[in-house]
């Protein structure tokens, strides 16, 4: 299974993300991790290695085609804004988190430890600079939601909540999976004479 988990910046992504690689035995990769990995490997702050990013196009594509890699080799949860797309058809389940921008800045300044204004000043500029860079690149338009195939609000539960709503879709969806394979294995078998219609 290839679940894709994407949003915006405070949505929740990776705490939902890690639960449910951990609740259905999955692995786990994060584009934000490889990002920060690469910025470590620089030595400069994620801040600054994003603003290098902005004008590099080469280091989107390196955290993006590892992300094509990993769903290629399956039974992973992809989390980064554009994972839905990167995964394209080799996702089973691709879902974005969505939040109002106040209650999502005020999750980054509790979790990084900075002042509201802090984190609103950074997460807007932040995802400005990653809407331009995705357009650019890509010619993704973040806005569009047409991609995925569900979108929750996580400013609707808590966290605990949210992560059993994702549970309770994912086990909805391996049933229903499971039942078209038995069905389709069926149909093969009919179609090679192996199985009478009674």
């Amino acid at each position: 299974m290839v679940i894709t988990i994407s949003g915006l910046h405070g949505t929740g992504k990776t705490t939902q993300a890690k639960f449910l690689a951990k609740r259905f035995g999955l692995r786990y990769v994060s584009a934000g991790e490889i990002m920060r990995k690469m910025a470590e490997e620089r030595g400069i702050s994620l801040e600054e290695f994003s603003r290098i990013a902005e004008n590099d196009p080469l280091i989107d594509r390196q955290i993006d085609e590892r992300m094509i890699s990993e769903a290629e080799k399956g039974n992973v949860v992809l989390d980064g804004r554009l994972t839905a797309w990167m995964a394209g058809d080799k996702a089973d389940i691709k879902i974005l988190l969505t939040a109002p921008l106040d209650i999502r800045v005020e999750r980054i300044a509790k979790r990084e430890g900075k002042s509201i204004e802090e984190a609103l000043k950074e997460t807007v500029i932040r995802e400005e600079s990653e809407k331009k860079r995705f357009m650019d690149i890509y010619g993704i338009d973040v806005d569009d939601c047409s991609v995925f195939d569900i979108v929750v609000n996580t400013a609707l539960w808590d966290e605990k909540s949210v992560g059993k709503l994702l549970e309770l879709l994912v086990e909805a969806y391996s049933a229903s999976s499971s039942k078209r394979n038995e069905a389709s294995e069926a149909t093969r078998m009919m179609d090679r004479g192996e199985m009478e219609v009674k």
